[in-house]
């Protein structure tokens, strides 16, 4: 199983009750969390924060997940990706081409790539990974936007990439994202805790129980 934490420091401070200025120290002490417990890929998306400030949160990031085996990208921005040497670049469904991402970053620059219905094109190459969403309803995605399991189902068969799943995934539901033939989960609201649950805990918590849970899909098949 492939699992990639995709953070999102508004939402994560919400949800703890943070004031602004220390958004950035929970997301880093979240992101430590989920790569300590074995978490695959960090997908850094703060689309907010210009250049300086983004590449900033991310070297601060590759440094607290030196010793693990995560890999750290950034979301869209390949100059932020260069200029603070990380792993890779995870693209929006129209952005740069896969082929152009690659030959802009260092050797095994890891580039994966969004996409959102059942008949997708990946621009120029062949992706490392693909996050098909969104999967389930969410706050911001209504039934009729989202893939569903059938969606999800269709991405997987045309994909010559590994597909992730996002989007209103939790533990109930991550073996049926295996019965799909997916490889793997990302997720943003799965790894934030109530307010009231201790951070670190909840996350790598969250992480066994999520491969645990993908692993269990042959009890739903």
């Amino acid at each position: 199983m492939i699992l990639c934490l995709v953070t999102d420091r508004r939402r994560l401070g919400a949800a703890l009750g943070l004031g602004s200025r220390d958004w950035v120290d929970a997301l880093r002490a979240q992101v430590f969390a989920a790569a300590s417990a074995g978490v695959d890929l960090i997908q850094v998306r703060e689309s907010d924060l210009n250049a300086a400030a983004l590449t900033r949160l991310v070297r601060a990031i590759l440094t607290d997940t030196r010793d693990t085996s995560a890999k750290v990208l950034v979301n869209d921005r390949m100059d932020v990706a260069v200029a603070s040497a990380a792993a890779g670049v995870h693209l929006r469904e129209r952005s740069f081409s896969v082929d152009a991402a690659r030959s802009l970053g260092p050797s095994a620059f890891v580039v994966g790539r969004s996409v959102h219905q059942p008949a997708f094109e990946v621009l120029g190459g062949k992706a490392d990974y693909l996050i098909a969403g969104t999967v389930l309803p969410t706050v911001s995605k209504t039934a009729v936007t989202c893939l569903g399991w059938g969606g999800l189902s269709a991405v997987v068969r045309a994909a010559d990439s590994p597909v992730l799943a996002i989007g209103g995934i939790d533990v109930p539901s991550t073996p049926l994202v295996a019965a799909t033939g997916a490889a793997g989960v990302a997720a943003i609201g799965a790894f934030i805790p109530t307010r009231g649950q201790g951070l670190a805990e909840f996350v790598q918590k969250r992480v066994i129980e999520m491969r645990l849970g993908f692993d269990s899909e042959d009890s739903v098949s």
